[in-house]
């Protein structure tokens, strides 16, 4: 078969024509269908705009099989059906407007471009008709187009994927990974309409069933488990029109990845690189660079206020003020952040009763390998859910803490007393009370156990300080900047030349962290001043260590998230050591500021800084009940 190019006899130059509709549907599914879950997204979007209450979706082989969604909204007439299966023919820009885009769906291209690429059935009854129509497509070319029988609402079953472009098939992946990808589609289009219930099945098996919900807190419970509800803060904040609402994973809950960031924008599911590097930035100071939150967000902004017609897909949005929009999630998320307090999420406790449970050490190999742990089981929160304590210790408290904790200190120098009495005066019942209780022992010259009314609590020292200092030293940078204390004979630390130099291009930021240095040529810096905060430190661990920070930060950090990190890795190196050994005044000491300083319940770098267990947990251990 010739496939050469028709050409114009007279320039010998290939002639421009127009492709056929089928073709021209071909390349549009290209963009809109890539896999089964994009075919569902799209038929129960539709359902959701025909404002159904009930949405059932049948799949069979990950949905390269079957796609069946079947709705009780308003059905379509056989004139509407066919024109649904005309490109760029909706019912969803009423007033033929792109500024106010107030549907999920308003391209009108993902019907016609499904049933170009697999056999499509759209079965159809409209509100007060009493018969329904059919209409059937195999590849763009309809095959029936009759009156049929049907329940009010829209029945679309999609079979066969990509039979038309078999070429396709090969980059789609197993049946269980797009059987996955499928029900994400779903729990997130159920986050965004908790009023709608939700019915899956696959192969013939329940694989999911959310029932409607009057409250968007029990479709969060459903979707993603009684855990996620014991480990969350809720988030409210509005600023300008804008409304952001939701619930905010403990910096201590994290994940591997972001798959569990559920954004939502007026009401739509979005996968937006923008907004997700807005959540981590919230997150930065509290969560290791390797980590991700897991957060439920929806905000609401006025519909001329963002563009959804950035992508085929419709995943991607963009903010006509794009600076306020990341004001206003960063604030909203770091003040329900702060307003968990020292909280530590109780997943993590639940990560050591599996393993004790099992008769498996902790961190030994086995532990990473046995089968007998489910950690996407939901566990029940621990009692002693406290909340950031508003009576802060006074500035002297702060100053003879951290000089107690300097190193080097004697045990002499550390602090005898706090706000609330005596900590070597008093029994050590009257402790047992506070959230973090009363420290009873010091093991391996880093872990705390404190005793409390209703179980124990183990604490790591270094971690825990580490946060101490550095809420220190932010909060001494907000009101009348980080107090820095001479070098008596100032450090001369040799670096790489490249180093040296990234040192020297943050000399400002450094010093508005305490840190004063000065350039000396070769590779080395003079260390002049140090935050005070950070007693007698390594000076030449923390340069280096500064140093190696810098190289990592990325053009796009503010001012204050240069500081942040600076006075992060700064922390790091004044806080108390592992193997220092403590008193108990200096432990009790150490419990009472965790209890008032907010973030505590995670290190600088996102780690957890303890672990409590409550009296039921140490029972059922020991099987006494």
């Amino acid at each position: 078969m010739n496939t050469a190019p028709e050409t114009n006899p007279q320039t010998d130059l290939p002639s421009i024509r127009r492709l056929p509709d089928t073709l021209v549907n071909q390349i549009a599914a290209g963009e809109v269908v890539d896999r089964p879950a994009s075919v569902v997204k799209e038929l129960v979007e539709n359902a959701i705009d025909a404002g159904a209450q009930r949405v059932s979706l049948t799949l069979r082989e990950g949905g390269k099989a079957l796609i069946r969604v079947e709705d009780d909204g308003h059905g379509m007439t056989a004139e509407g059906m066919r024109l649904a299966l005309e490109r760029h023919a909706t019912s969803k820009l009423p007033e033929g407007d792109l500024v106010r885009i107030e549907k999920l769906g308003f391209r009108g291209e993902a019907l016609p471009s499904i049933a170009s690429v697999a056999r499509l059935s759209l079965s159809s009854r409209a509100t007060g008709n009493s018969d329904g129509w059919r209409i059937a497509v195999e590849g763009g070319d309809t095959v029936f187009d009759g009156p049929a029988a049907g329940n009010p609402g829209t029945v679309i079953e999609v079979t066969d994927l990509f039979f038309a472009v078999p070429a396709r098939l090969k980059f789609l992946k197993g049946e269980q990974a797009e059987a996955g990808a499928c029900l994400d589609v779903i729990r997130r289009l159920a986050l965004a309409h908790p009023s709608i219930s939700f019915d899956v099945q696959h192969n013939s098996r329940r694989a999911l069933a959310l029932p409607a919900c009057p409250d968007a807190a029990d479709r969060v419970r459903d979707v993603l488990g009684l855990e996620f509800s014991a480990n969350s803060r809720e988030i409210q904040s509005h600023r300008d029109g804008m409304v952001l609402r939701g619930w905010a994973g403990l910096p201590t809950y994290n994940r591997a990845n972001s798959l569990q960031q559920y954004l939502f924008v007026n009401g739509r599911p979005v996968r937006d690189k923008q907004l997700t590097g807005v959540v981590r930035a919230a997150y930065r100071p509290v969560l290791a660079p390797d980590r991700h939150p897991v957060v439920v967000l929806w905000l609401d902004v006025p519909p001329e206020a963002v563009d959804v017609n950035v992508h085929p897909a419709k995943s991607e949005v963009r903010f006509r003020h794009a600076a306020d929009v990341r004001s206003l999630l960063i604030d909203g998320l770091r003040r329900g952040i702060v307003e968990a307090g020292f909280n530590a999420s109780t997943h993590l406790t639940g990560g050591v009763l599996d393993r004790l449970a099992a008769g498996v050490e902790p961190g030994s190999a086995a532990a990473a390998t046995s089968g007998a742990i489910d950690p996407n089981q939901p566990r029940p929160a621990l009692q002693g859910d406290y909340s950031y304590r508003a009576n802060h210790p006074s500035p002297a408290q702060q100053d003879s803490w951290n000089d107690a904790f300097a190193p080097g200190a004697r045990v002499a120098d550390a602090p005898a007393s706090f706000e609330h009495g005596s900590t070597g005066d008093a029994p050590a019942e009257d402790l047992r009370a506070f959230p973090l209780g009363a420290a009873k022992a010091q093991m391996h010259a880093n872990y705390i156990i404190a005793e409390t009314e209703t179980g124990l609590v183990i604490i790591d020292q270094h971690a825990a300080h580490e946060r101490l200092v550095l809420e220190k030293m932010k909060a001494q940078r907000e009101q009348t900047g980080v107090e820095r204390q001479a070098m008596l004979i100032p450090e001369v630390v040799h670096l790489d030349p490249a180093s040296a130099e990234l040192l020297g291009e943050a000399e400002a930021v450094l010093a508005e962290a305490g840190l004063v240095i000065e350039p000396f040529g070769d590779g080395t810096v003079v260390v002049q001043e140090t935050p005070a905060a950070l007693g007698r430190p390594d000076c030449q661990k923390l340069v280096k260590d500064l140093a190696e920070e810098l190289a990592g930060w990325e053009q796009a950090f503010s001012l204050q998230e240069r500081l942040d990190r600076v006075l992060s890795t700064a922390a790091c190196h004044g806080s108390v050591r592992s193997g220092r050994r403590l008193n108990a005044e200096e432990m009790n000491q150490l419990l009472r500021d965790m209890e008032q300083t907010p973030l505590a319940g995670q290190c600088n770098h996102g780690r957890p800084t303890y672990v409590q267990l409550s009296l039921t947990d140490l029972e059922s251990l020991f099987e006494r009940r």
